[in-house]
């Protein structure tokens, strides 16, 4: 199953890590206070759609709150250019088992945003997906990079749209938090270690986790197991080749132990970790003046969604540094949510068109929080200079990235609430030092998912 989605094109991982340090070394300086592309939902049409007055469509994704109002904005334009209507319709985790459910109850939605390649095979396999047409084929011909596109596709057709992306080896800080410590961004595990020391004892704890949500867990292990594993360990790790209970993944979450088995460090403690949600750990680090709940948060560039939500402005008050560097070289992990249509539908293949061209993105840009892997989306219409770079160092990387592990993995192991991955590294956020337990479940848990 998964050599579908993972090691197709056995991405190298260096050049990517080096052009987004490079981006982020300006992220200390001040952002512009507006953006450089005029604000609005609409943009000059770049690509043809056809007239779909009357047929209406459904397209589903995980999306909540201002995410959603986001890509709602992409639809509104959509149903402008086409005369069609289009209906968000909020799905749950894991998408595949919400999709399973609506397809055999006959109601498929026409669209859904998936968010891991094991999602999209599993579509695939079900016969639940379609091909991408020639129009939308097109525009991913012209606009997107070799990788990218092989993501989208299973056993050489393909499927999938990658709409957004993003890059999962960021952290986040409150720059007050920062100062009134006299921390500097660190560049190493290690000085991670002693800023967060050194944050924790000036009064401010020093990481907003947000265990609630195991998805964010499994991006702490990537980060950190690509860092001090390498990238041939990350691909063998993520195909099953090599077991969970294997040296280097004791080697990894030791080191995370370093980092969570530090009540002191945590927001709220293990307990007050273990019950963050993902915004509320973002909005927790950029509110309460000076005595913020934490002095900063891990994840990816999509966390400015989130910031948009306090007063706090990205450039100024929230600052961003890379993933520090456990092993020779700093990570870089990407994620993205591909767009897949499920019926047979015109509406749905100019939906899926339309997001492969760089007028939808553009649109989301705009906005704030999102990144897309197109290459012809105007650097411009990104809304502040950290936002921008990031794309930039995205789009000139090319082919050079690793995949989320966890989002290649069977559902069951890489994509549930409260099972495989995620419940197993909640337990061990619980009790980091139980490190030989949590291999022997995490291994039991993709043996069973695997098949293997």
């Amino acid at each position: 199953m998964r050599e579908h989605g993972t090691g197709r094109t056995h991405l190298r991982w260096a050049a990517l890590a080096a052009a987004g340090a490079l981006a982020l070394t300006a992220c200390g300086g001040g952002a512009e206070k507006e953006p450089r592309a005029p604000q609005g939902g609409t943009v000059s049409p770049g690509v043809e759609l056809p007239r779909l007055d009357g047929e209406k469509l459904q397209v589903a994704a995980v999306w909540t709150g201002p995410e959603q109002e986001n890509f709602t904005k992409v639809l509104k334009e959509f149903e402008k250019r086409t005369g069609a209507s289009v209906t968000f319709v909020p799905a749950q985790d894991p998408i595949v088992t919400f999709l399973g459910t609506k397809i055999a109850g006959g109601a498929p939605p026409d669209v859904a945003l998936l968010p891991q390649v094991g999602a999209l095979v599993s579509a695939v396999e079900n016969k639940w997906a379609q091909p991408v047409g020639p129009e939308a084929q097109a525009q991913l011909d012209k606009n997107y990079s070799a990788g990218w596109k092989s993501l989208g596709a299973v056993g050489g057709t393909q499927y999938g749209v990658y709409y957004k992306a993003a890059n999962k080896s960021l952290i986040w800080y409150n720059a007050k938090a920062f100062e009134a410590a006299g921390v500097k961004p660190p560049k190493t595990w290690k000085e991670l270690i002693t800023a967060a020391d050194t944050l924790s004892a000036s009064g401010t704890p020093a990481v907003s986790v947000a265990g609630a949500d195991g998805w964010t867990l499994t991006d702490w292990f990537e980060n950190i197991y690509l860092s001090q594993a390498g990238p041939e360990k990350y691909d063998q790790l993520a195909k099953h080749e090599i077991k969970w209970t294997d040296d280097s993944v004791k080697q990894a979450l030791t080191t995370l132990g370093e980092l969570f088995g530090r009540k002191d460090f945590l927001a709220g403690g293990t307990s007050g970790a273990l019950a963050t949600e993902f915004p509320k750990s973002v909005t927790q680090t950029f509110t309460g003046g000076d005595r913020p709940a934490a002095a900063m948060v891990f994840e990816g560039d999509f966390v400015a969604v989130n910031i948009g939500q306090t007063e706090a402005k990205i450039g100024e008050d929230a600052l961003v540094f890379p993933f520090p560097a456990v092993g020779a070289k700093a990570p870089v992990v990407s994620g993205g949510d591909v767009a897949v249509a499920l019926k047979p539908s015109k509406g749905a293949q100019a939906l899926l068109t339309f997001l492969a061209s760089a007028d939808a993105a553009q649109i989301q840009a705009r906005e704030g929080g999102f990144v897309s892997p197109n290459k012809a989306v105007d650097p411009a219409a990104y809304p502040n200079d950290i936002q921008r770079d990031i794309a930039k160092a995205l789009i000139a990387a090319g082919d050079d990235f690793r995949f989320d592990m966890s989002d290649q993995a069977p559902a069951a192991f890489g994509g549930t609430p409260g099972a495989g991955e995620w419940k197993a590294l909640q337990d061990f956020l619980a009790n980091p030092s139980d490190v030989a337990g949590t291999q022997a479940k995490l291994e039991a848990d993709a043996a069973k998912a695997y098949g293997n």
